[in-house]
């Protein structure tokens, strides 16, 4: 005789399941984020059918003055944004097996809340009325014995499956010879050791215009914020993840990776973290503690006024103030990149900053932490033998480039803290 079971849920356990994401991996330690889901859930189930408006949300949950305008500030769109992509990470990791999924669809403010069913991965909308407190579910009809043999027959071929992988990626590992080498071994053993995923924040300037008709970087003095693209990197940025992503699979690795647009210093607290590109595109690295002893900073003065440099805040003998790349009127062909390893906003994790005063010298900068050579000469001036003994430092390269590739990068400077 087939057995049928039916579930129950109503606004009680929605909010149980609201406080069960807040205390997750993923979002417990971003307080905004969970103020804003908070905020959203209360509305949704106390108010089911009322649109929320930006204006609204921007002044009772984030903080923003009354004077909030949505057309030239998105930061409840991002806001949203990153917590639409949270849940959907925290329901493919953590939240795998929970019974009810909260989702915020696309071009609304309102949460939607699921129930899983038993059979597939979909679930059944739960329509929340003001005085209609419980919704019943039916589960799949399915005999139980017949559902069991499913189950069992699923289980044991995703565990093939996943062993057929695991098995493919170490003969590959082995074919090619491809192994983390004792100095890569050194230098990466804090972003690959630890229990989160490292992220990877690469930088995206800020601009406007459109390709078609004419792009320029956004003058706050002159364009409309509304209007700013920030979905642009330079081809120094995109081959440098290309060499990171390399490095962390020799460590069996999978490291995050996010656009500085939409990186905050919530993501930052629990995390070891990478940042490619200089601070005056990858902006969020204005907001941590960054470099002491070599800093991008544009010149006030001189001929070269305006232009990017990398300043030298105590130079050695013989060592000049500032370094300067090939002027952006002409063909790079000299850039200075900064490697540089501090520690993170918990002392418990680190942060990498690999930037060039140009995307080439980003390049160089990411090349040369991840070629076996270059990393030696850099082991042996920082004097470890070992990773525990790899303490924080700033080291400058110069950078040669040719036809748009680096082709040299020399040490020329290096500070221990």
């Amino acid at each position: 005789m087939a057995v049928t079971h039916s579930f129950a849920i109503g606004r009680e356990q929605c909010f149980q399941q609201i406080e069960r994401l807040t205390k997750s991996h993923i979002l417990h330690s971003s307080e905004s984020l969970c103020k804003l889901l908070r905020y959203l859930a209360e509305h949704s189930l106390d108010h089911p059918g009322v649109a929320l408006k930006e204006y609204q949300i921007a002044t009772e949950v984030l903080g923003r003055p009354t004077g909030f305008d949505p057309q030239s500030d998105s930061t409840v769109r991002v806001q949203a944004g990153r917590l639409r992509v949270k849940l959907a990470e925290y329901y493919s990791h953590e939240g795998v097996n929970d019974p009810i999924l909260v989702e915020i669809p696309k071009g609304s403010y309102a949460l939607s809340f699921h129930l899983r069913a038993r059979s597939d991965s979909g679930g059944t909308p739960i329509v929340v009325e003001p005085k209609e407190k419980i919704v019943a579910v039916p589960a799949p009809k399915q005999p139980l014995p017949i559902l069991v043999m499913v189950l069992s027959v699923l289980l044991a071929a995703s565990l093939v499956t996943s062993a057929i992988l695991l098995s493919q990626r170490q003969r590959v590992q082995t074919v090619t010879g491809e192994q983390p080498s004792p100095v890569f071994q050194i230098f990466w053993n804090r972003f690959v050791t630890g229990s989160a995923q490292p992220w990877i924040i690469f930088s995206n300037g800020s601009f406007v215009g459109r390709p078609e008709t004419g792009m320029h970087y956004f003058n706050p003095a002159t364009d409309q914020r509304a209007f700013i693209l920030d979905h642009y990197t330079g081809v120094g940025e995109v081959l440098a993840i290309h060499q990171l992503d390399r490095i962390f699979y020799l460590f069996n690795r999978q490291p995050q990776v996010k656009r500085g647009a939409l990186f905050s210093l919530d993501d930052a607290k629990n995390n070891d973290l990478i940042f490619v590109g200089s601070p005056s595109e990858n902006l969020t690295l204005g907001d941590i503690p960054g470099t002491r002893e070599f800093t991008f900073r544009r010149l006030d003065s001189g001929p070269r006024k305006g232009d990017l440099a990398v300043f030298n805040a105590h130079p050695l003998p013989g060592e000049p103030q500032f370094f300067l790349a090939t002027p952006a009127n002409q063909p790079t062909v000299d850039d200075y990149a900064v490697i540089s390893l501090l520690p993170g906003l918990d002392p418990n994790h680190s942060i990498l900053i690999l930037a060039g005063n140009s995307t080439f010298g980003t390049q160089a900068a990411v090349e040369y932490v991840c070629r076996e050579d270059d990393l030696k000469e850099l082991i042996r001036r920082l004097n470890v033998s070992k990773a525990s003994d790899l303490k924080p430092f700033e080291a400058l390269i110069h950078v040669k480039i040719a036809r748009g590739v680096p082709v040299t990068a020399q040490l020329i400077s290096i500070r221990i803290h």
